[in-house]
């Protein structure tokens, strides 16, 4: 490994052990002795094969139908397939915005909650994975990919959570601020649907987008620094603003009624654990 190489991998790892711990800490403040969210009448009829993945072990390979392919597979039953939960976390660079140095951005709290949910449904023996490349997995050793991967940033503006294959029957959560384009959200929702995945929506705002506190002369600037508008009387844009944010709120109700999903809010300023909690109960409430 080049002095190079070896320095930009130990960058990409150094808030690795931090995110984790703080993970670990909400899950435990949350739920301290949670339990898998298993319900009556999913049994162990055959529903599958899928690829296995690192989580799986030898003792789970399904070792006739592997030896007709290239690859190893794992027979899955309907119970297993609908004990899988697949995160979305945008990690754009909008989601990099915080109207407060002593607020965490909105990325950081996505990556804390959607890490912290990893942990208490692991912990319950559940699978998770991440879009657009994690497949669900169990146990502890899929809280490093997992860690690894919320701990990189997408170069985009506004994030899109893609069209991606999830188990079937199973549940999905998205973590974002949903104020970019909605095509590409209600082309996932629509093929998670035609899937039978159901989940939540986890739209998180810091408080200055919802309040638009700004008066007089302001300059706004996207976290990419591409869109800047500057006015005198930023006061005159307030009622706008605050109508097309409505309006949004309004389409993303409408989106998730549409396909048997569910919408949480959560702002930068409120406590984790209170949105946790909440996302908790609604996976749990749409089983």
């Amino acid at each position: 490994m080049t002095a190079d190489l070896r320095q930009r991998a130990e960058g990409l790892a150094a808030p690795l052990p931090a995110l984790l711990a703080q993970a670990e800490h909400l899950a435990a403040s949350v739920l301290p002795g949670a339990h898998g969210r298993r319900r009556a009448g999913q049994g162990d009829e055959f529903w599958q094969y899928r690829p296995a993945t690192a989580s799986d072990g030898a003792g789970r390979i399904d070792w006739r139908r592997s030896g007709r392919a290239d690859a190893h597979f794992v027979r899955e039953t309907e119970w297993q397939a609908a004990q899988a939960v697949t995160l979305w976390v945008d990690r754009a660079q909008a989601m990099a915005f915080s109207g407060a140095k002593d607020r965490a951005p909105k990325a950081d709290r996505a990556r804390l909650l959607g890490l912290a949910l990893a942990v208490l449904l692991l912990k319950g023996g559940e699978r998770v994975g991440l879009l657009p490349d994690l497949p669900p997995g169990m146990g502890r050793a899929q809280l490093e990919p997992l860690t690894l991967s919320l701990a990189t940033d997408d170069t985009t503006d506004f994030g899109t959570p893609p069209p991606a294959a999830m188990p079937a029957r199973s549940q999905a959560v998205f973590l974002s601020d949903f104020l970019g384009p909605t095509e590409g959200l209600e082309e996932a929702i629509a093929r998670a649907v035609e899937q039978g995945v159901c989940g939540v929506l986890v739209q998180i705002l810091d408080p200055v987008e919802e309040q638009f506190p700004y008066q007089g002369r302001s300059i706004f600037e996207s976290m990419s620094g591409i869109i800047r508008h500057e006015t005198l009387r930023a006061n005159d844009l307030q009622t706008r603003y605050r109508d097309r944010l409505a309006a949004r709120k309004d389409a993303l109700s409408a989106l998730a009624r549409h396909s048997g999903w569910q919408v949480l809010t959560h702002h930068t300023d409120q406590p984790p654990a209170k949105a946790l909690m909440a996302l908790w109960q609604a996976l749990d409430g749409g089983r």
